[in-house]
């Protein structure tokens, strides 16, 4: 019998996950404000998750409820509605439907995670997020885990890819710089293999467990990362010290995905070295 799902936050990598639903063969509805532009083969719903009342009509008889969106800002207020306010009304107009979605899930961050120096942290490492937006994100969580569903959460590294590529930029225009206060560790993920996860979790995996870090297999120091970026663009190593790509950048972990690749999923890009590959090109074409 075919799926039905429900993709809400049809977005970066919301939409990602809904080509590889359809091509698996499920009935896909991406949910989004405008969702002019979905792709092919992903039924286009119009509806506003901070909007109760936008949601009386979903579709009926759905199996796998995904929630993909994501703050329209770094914003405390965006984080509020994009993570707390939209999955409430989300789960509660599902819930008034009498829907019975055998399995959500909902994309966090490994942002609710507080510790530094570089330790390591997994799904049971304490989550005691130091700022706000990351609060946010855990409240989230916790909207699905009381919620009345069977719930799976996904907490996203840094998420990179087409169009998403500010850090190789910053390199390829000199304004990156490399930490001068000692080792600074980042955890990332490529948009192909956050989708990945996402399909992996919600379809592939018989008994999940309640929480996966969606990372790639190698954290990495922001040095390594910049210095192999120079290398493979061609350009001189950033200088020590401060720069706005740094002054963003929070936390200081190295995040494990021994669970995610237990479950099964193997990573298209398992490191940095073979995401960035994949997008250089188009860098380097700007220098010529």
């Amino acid at each position: 019998m075919t799926e039905r799902v429900l993709v809400a936050g049809c977005g970066y990598v919301g939409s990602q996950a809904a080509v590889r639903l359809a091509a698996r063969g499920c009935q896909v509805f991406g949910l989004r404000r405008r969702p002019r532009g979905l792709p092919d083969g992903v039924v286009p719903l119009a509806a506003d998750l901070t909007d109760p009342g936008s949601l009386a009509d979903l579709p009926p008889a759905l199996d796998l409820v995904l929630y993909a969106a994501s703050a329209g800002g770094g914003a405390e207020a965006a984080y509020q509605e994009a993570y707390v306010e939209g999955p409430r009304n989300l789960l509660e107009a599902l819930a008034r439907s009498g829907q019975a979605p055998r399995r959500v899930l909902f994309t966090s961050s490994t942002s609710v995670y507080a510790q530094t120096g570089g330790a390591w942290v997994d799904e049971d490492s304490p989550t005691e997020p130091p700022h706000p937006t990351g609060r946010l994100l855990l409240a989230g969580e916790r909207v699905f885990r009381d919620g009345p569903f069977p719930a799976i959460l996904l907490r996203l590294g840094g998420i990179y890819g087409p169009g998403r590529t500010r850090l190789a930029e910053s390199v390829l225009e000199g304004s990156a710089r490399l930490p001068g206060d000692g080792p600074r560790w980042t955890n990332r993920i490529h948009r192909d293999d956050a989708a990945g996860a996402v399909v992996h979790l919600a379809c592939d995996v018989a008994e999940p467990a309640p929480v996966y870090l969606g990372v790639d297999r190698e954290p990495a120091e922001l040095a390594v990362v910049l210095r192999w970026l120079a290398a493979e663009l061609g350009v001189p190593e950033p200088p020590p010290g401060p720069s706005a790509a740094g002054r963003r950048a929070r936390g200081n972990r190295r995040c494990s995905s021994e669970r995610l690749v237990a479950s099964g999923y193997e990573h298209r890009f398992p490191t940095f070295r073979e995401g960035y590959a994949s997008l250089l090109a188009e860098l380097r074409a700007r220098r010529t």
